[in-house]
């Protein structure tokens, strides 16, 4: 837990302060606190700087090159989609049985989609963009990143039930065409709630 930039060691700070008070205060209180972490997520709808899906998607709509900081940088990339089915089955257990699921929880990807390079990523990107899309790498100063990150689900696995739906490949798939959809001005309601239903078509198959 944690790690040699800020952004890792805020995780660490985050859960240290939750054990703290949870154990001190909310227990005896009747109230439980559960926190969740989720890997790299991707999906519609995220337009932040310096996250590579974004990036990506205003340079290939913008028929620029996308640039890449750590192409050999590893990432547990899941689709928005599967870390949030978890939050709300943890939720629903912490209503049901609040004792003893107010503990720390992690929802990643699948061993097999886990962890993979930026590179596999911006591949995929550029392969389903299409339309002249392409990157390369960034050649400019690099802030400090973790290079390997991993998530270990098995407790989520063994003790929610909870499984990961879509692999690598249909996650960024799902990613782009919501993207293209906003570009070619659909319905995004429409279009957004669809996706749910499709995602939720193939979790309970």
């Amino acid at each position: 837990m944690g790690g040699h930039d800020p952004y890792s060691s805020s995780k660490g700070c985050a859960e240290l302060v939750s054990s703290a008070y949870r154990s001190s205060f909310l227990q005896d209180a009747g109230i439980a606190l559960a926190t969740a972490r989720a890997g790299n997520v991707i999906g519609g709808g995220d337009w932040t700087k310096d996250r590579i899906v974004p990036d990506a998607m205003r340079a290939f709509r913008a028929k620029q090159t996308l640039l890449v900081r750590n192409p050999m940088a590893t990432r547990p990339w899941q689709h928005v989609l599967e870390p949030l089915s978890g939050y709300l089955m943890l939720c629903q257990q912490l209503i049901s049985e609040p004792v003893a699921f107010a503990e720390a929880w992690n929802f990643g990807p699948n061993e097999e989609d886990a962890p993979q390079p930026v590179s596999r990523l911006t591949d995929a990107l550029v392969e389903s963009w299409g339309e002249q899309a392409k990157w390369q790498l960034d050649d400019g100063a690099r802030p400090h990143e973790a290079w390997d990150l991993k998530l270990d689900s098995s407790k989520a696995k063994a003790r929610l039930k909870w499984r990961p739906t879509w692999g690598l490949e249909r996650m960024l798939d799902e990613t782009v065409q919501l993207y293209k959809a906003w570009h070619n001005k659909a319905d995004m309601r429409a279009f957004t709630l669809h996706q749910i239903e499709s995602y939720q078509r193939k979790r309970s198959a």
